[in-house]
């Protein structure tokens, strides 16, 4: 059969690439039939693989990391898991040939001015923030101490800000109701990238967070929009949010940035937003 070959029996049960194709399949909820007719080949050839019967060609790896949308640092992992190289490069951003890419966020964070909008990593580290951020952020107080507070000397982290008892979560009005499809969304993420399982794991120790939501329901209600209610020193600050991401990317570290982009949610909001900005 194009695209299999015969496997060696004595560690058919210990093969990586087929239990790791297993959770992938399993994360996107694809039985494997469904995943069988999305990637255009047997399901009999499909049980084969996970089971370990069978070892990928490189191209069929590419075809069912393609079939189940994987991102491109999963793609490259699952050809690792099945002997094979990875194909897609990850170049720093400050790389000559990311010029384009970083130009492309610089034209997104300013042109949101005056309102906030912020670059992350899939596992929630800053990238880079517009100055609407930044004055958001003062708002409460020193940002650069809060920082330092909630993220020491690493990276700093937006999930860590939100939750962390000395970050945003006393701030934030609605989080009980926030919280939930926020943590859930970041909760199936983790299913395929470890490092944002790191994260979240750090996060849902945090003390003072709400038992009930250190139970995380994937299926929590996925809202078109997360709306969040901040109350800084008798100020009411309501926004929602919007995510860019870049299409067709052929780096890993480009598609793995976000673009966060921060709208008011009502007038008296944006009036402050743009009072904070001088305009």
């Amino acid at each position: 059969m194009a695209g299999m070959q015969t496997a060696s029996p004595a560690h058919s049960d210990e093969a990586p690439f087929g239990r790791m194709l297993r959770d992938c399949r399993r994360a996107r909820r694809l039985s494997q039939l469904d995943l069988a007719l999305n990637a255009e080949v047997s399901q009999r050839h499909l049980s084969f693989l996970e089971s370990g019967r069978a070892r990928p060609s490189r191209e069929m790896v590419v075809q069912l990391a393609v079939a189940l949308d994987l991102p491109l640092r999963e793609r490259n992992r699952l050809l690792q898991s099945a002997g094979y190289a990875g194909l897609y490069p990850q170049r720093r951003l400050e790389a000559a040939d990311m010029q384009p890419v970083q130009t492309a966020l610089d034209l997104l964070l300013s042109h949101h001015e005056p309102y906030p909008a912020i670059v992350v990593d899939r596992a929630w580290n800053l990238v880079s923030a517009n100055p609407a951020m930044g004055r958001v952020l003062a708002i409460p107080g020193d940002p650069e101490a809060r920082w330092r507070a909630v993220c020491g000397d690493g990276p700093r982290n937006v999930l860590k800000m939100t939750f962390h008892p000395e970050g945003l979560c006393p701030l934030i009005a609605n989080l009980e109701e926030i919280a939930p499809p926020f943590l859930a969304r970041t909760a199936r993420e983790a299913l395929e990238h470890p490092e944002v399982q790191d994260v979240l794991d750090e996060v849902l120790r945090y003390p003072g967070l709400p038992s009930k939501l250190r139970h995380i329901d994937l299926e929590a209600s996925r809202l078109p929009v997360l709306p969040m209610h901040y109350r800084i020193n008798g100020i009411d600050l309501r926004l929602f949010t919007m995510m860019t991401t870049f299409g067709t990317p052929q780096d890993v570290t480009a598609d793995d940035l976000r673009v966060e982009s921060f709208f008011p949610a009502d007038d008296g909001s944006a009036a402050l937003l743009r009072a904070l900005a001088g305009t």
